[in-house]
């Protein structure tokens, strides 16, 4: 265990309590905006329903044949509307990844998959048991039929195919029997299912008539979603990989299985203060340039001159085939960058004061974090945990940060303790130690939270438990 001395606050932070939070205003304005994307997410779903309700369909709920093809088209639009909630949320629209952040965000898209799921299958069955009842057909009769009559019928069931496949391969006992490409190649038909169900959609009974509110607001909502996924998952990374030009500088080695990775390239000034953050880099090796790398920086970059030529650089561990081959990357191999995205940095802060909470490589991005977020001498504590001291990564680099910047650093070694404290050490815990031990003013402080995600689990419970607020906890995950 490490403690430097900590110095004696300064006078200039004796001051209000407003003096002492300036991030208490870009944390409310942060809240606000969440607010307004849930209000606009609910009134998308109402309104998809409404539109139908206002342009006749009210009139279906007449019959008891009616009321279940009525519902079944209540469901199908729903289901559709919470696809497209989807896509957006997985579109990475600068707006959303700095209201909740990308993880916030997929984890929304994933809770949103099932549901949509049930929805389009309860859309299925209920047309086919409501019209076949008005028909006198059973319902596998009546599917037969409507395979017959409408021409792009067979779109639908494949779309219904393709949204299955994607669900059940997102569960997570499931996607960890396989490769993350693998995965990822699945995921992608997401798309596909969308664009097999939207001329369904549009063609089958007049739903969607011309010159109806509805026609005008799936068009405006299929249009828009469509163009934010071309600009903000192809066209922004192919513009930034130009602008930016990354080339491998280096490969230096950290530790054992552990290297850092440095690039150079140009207008760099332009991700300034994105320490915690992460990118998706690709680096354009043969082998190697389909495969993405979600990766922090470990370090905010280093400008060369005012015109932003400067270096990143991010420090990765041997985790899999993939990371383990970056290991004998070539200098001046060229890399394509997507990012930053997270909100893993400053743009989170709502406190003066902050605690930084690390794991194994999950230490890197605090490192980044250490150096470029602000705060007061004495108003940060710095927690770092590994089974020894080789597996603090670039421990030599925050203990020299810590010293300058004035926080509390603590070293946490040795074989994990068993229940409810098992992200510290045994020794720690034997000692009567908590997490209020090493960060008093816990409950008044914003936490980072970096490393494997079953240890940074328990380190989130026992912050709570010291009276961490849930807009005040801020961590990052490790795996997909």
């Amino acid at each position: 265990m490490d403690t430097p001395p900590q110095p004696s606050l300064p006078a200039a932070t004796r001051r209000s309590p407003g003096a002492l939070n300036p991030f208490r205003a870009q944390s409310r304005q942060r809240l606000l905006r969440a607010d307004l994307l849930t209000v606009l997410a609910w009134a998308s779903v109402a309104g998809a329903a409404a539109l139908w309700l206002a342009d006749g369909g009210a009139t279906g709920f007449s019959t008891p044949a009616g009321s279940l093809t009525a519902l079944g088209i209540v469901a199908g639009l729903t289901g559709m509307d919470l696809v497209v909630l989807m896509l957006l949320l997985a579109a990475r629209l600068p707006f959303i990844d700095r209201t909740v952040g990308h993880d916030r965000a997929l984890q929304y898209h994933r809770q949103l998959g099932k549901p949509a799921l049930y929805l389009l299958l309860a859309h299925g069955v209920l047309l086919a048991v409501g019209d076949g009842m008005a028909e006198g057909l059973d319902p596998l009769s009546e599917l037969a039929a409507l395979w017959a009559v409408v021409p792009d019928m067979w779109l639908a069931i494949v779309s219904i195919g393709l949204f299955i496949a994607v669900v059940v391969s997102s569960v997570v006992a499931v996607r960890r029997r396989f490769p993350y490409e693998f995965w990822y190649a699945v995921h992608l038909l997401t798309y596909a299912a969308v664009l097999t169900a939207i001329p369904h959609q549009f063609s089958v009974g007049g739903l969607f008539a011309e010159g109806t509110w509805q026609r005008w607001y799936w068009l405006a909502l299929c249009i828009g979603t469509g163009a934010a996924l071309l600009h903000y998952r192809v066209l922004e990374p192919i513009i930034a990989t130009f602008r930016h030009q990354l080339r491998v500088r280096r490969v230096v080695p950290e530790a054992p299985g552990v290297v850092s990775i440095e690039m150079t390239g140009r207008h760099l000034n332009e991700l300034a203060g994105s320490g915690g953050r992460f990118f998706i880099w690709r680096f354009l090796a043969p082998g190697q340039w389909w495969h993405p790398h979600p990766f922090s920086l470990s370090a905010e970059p280093v400008r060369f001159d005012a015109a932003g030529a400067g270096m990143l650089r991010i420090t990765v561990r041997n985790l899999g085939r993939g990371s383990a081959r970056l290991v004998a990357l070539r200098p001046g191999t060229k890399v394509a960058v997507e990012g930053p995205y997270g909100l893993f940095n400053t743009a989170s802060r709502s406190r003066g004061k902050v605690v930084m909470i690390g794991a194994g490589i999950g230490i890197t991005p605090l490192r980044a974090l250490l150096e470029g977020t602000p705060f007061s001498p004495g108003n940060a504590t710095v927690l770092l945990r590994g089974h020894s001291d080789s597996e603090l990564y670039l421990g030599d680099e925050i203990l020299d940060l810590c010293r300058r910047r004035g926080a509390t650093l603590f070293h946490l070694t040795g074989a994990r303790a068993a229940g409810g404290h098992s992200w510290m050490p045994e020794s720690a815990v034997r000692a009567g130690h908590r997490l209020t031990s090493y960060a008093p003013d816990i409950a008044d402080s914003d936490v980072y939270i970096c490393g494997p995600t079953a240890w940074a689990g328990n380190v989130i419970r026992a912050a709570r438990s010291a009276g961490v607020r849930q807009d005040q906890l801020h961590y990052e995950r490790f795996d997909w």
